[in-house]
């Protein structure tokens, strides 16, 4: 009985010391995003949808804390579903009260992460579900799955570089499935079969979309107006 006892009050003691672990991690990874209370950056933006075309464009990126997030092309219409908004970190990470459990690890390429989720407290929040694999040595995310209420399920894939201090990728790719994008109404594309203006809703089937975007610089914490994201 004392083999017994003393085995599950040392598994007590593990796994409370692993919830405590994982939930520092997450903090010091929302602590280094939360040093960027605005930013503006260039890049640019390919779009891989299969039944569109749409070039590569030059873009211009907008964030302002809380949750604020603008993707301006200046040449023509983006197509970025509603989930594009947890691009932003902050806004994952900041979303109300969650959760934290343990998932154990991973791999990405040849980094080994902590694999993360979290379960909002809110049964009504948009977000069901938000699975992070974190990089713990430099206390970053390499990768997120956001699962939504209403928005389908997103994937998010980051890359960093010299803002990495900020937790500000260099490259992002933002996956989603095309059925669960709801276009403007009367929005029409060329697509990839040479047919023209078509409703966009007639051939969005059950398909993978991808944006990627490569960001060139940000200019951190100047201050952004509130008209940029009207």
């Amino acid at each position: 009985m004392r083999s017994v006892f003393l085995f599950f009050f040392l598994l007590q003691l593990t796994s409370s010391a692993r919830a405590q672990d994982i939930n520092t991690l997450v903090q010091k990874v929302k602590d280094k995003i939360n040093l960027v209370n605005d930013y503006a950056a260039n890049g640019t933006m390919k779009t891989n949808v299969i039944f569109l075309k749409v070039p590569v464009a030059t873009v211009k990126l907008f964030f302002k804390k809380p949750n604020r997030l603008r993707i301006i092309n200046e040449k023509g219409i983006s197509f970025i579903p509603k989930g594009a908004v947890n691009m932003n970190m902050s806004n994952v990470l900041s979303s109300g009260k969650y959760s934290v459990l343990d998932a154990g690890t991973d791999k990405i390429g040849n980094v080994v992460v902590k694999v993360v989720k979290l379960l909002p407290e809110d049964d009504n929040a948009d977000v069901v579900l938000s699975t992070l694999y974190i990089d713990a040595v430099n206390q970053v995310i390499l990768k997120t799955k956001t699962t939504t209420r209403d928005n389908g399920t997103y994937e998010l894939q980051m890359s960093y570089g010299k803002f990495i201090n900020y937790g500000l990728p260099d490259k992002i790719i933002f996956s989603f499935n095309t059925k669960d994008y709801k276009m403007p109404k009367g929005v029409t594309f060329d697509f990839e079969d040479g047919t023209e203006k078509k409703k966009v809703d007639d051939k969005i089937k059950n398909k993978m979309g991808k944006v990627e975007i490569y960001i060139s610089d940000y200019t951190i914490n100047k201050g952004i107006a509130d008209q940029v994201f009207n």
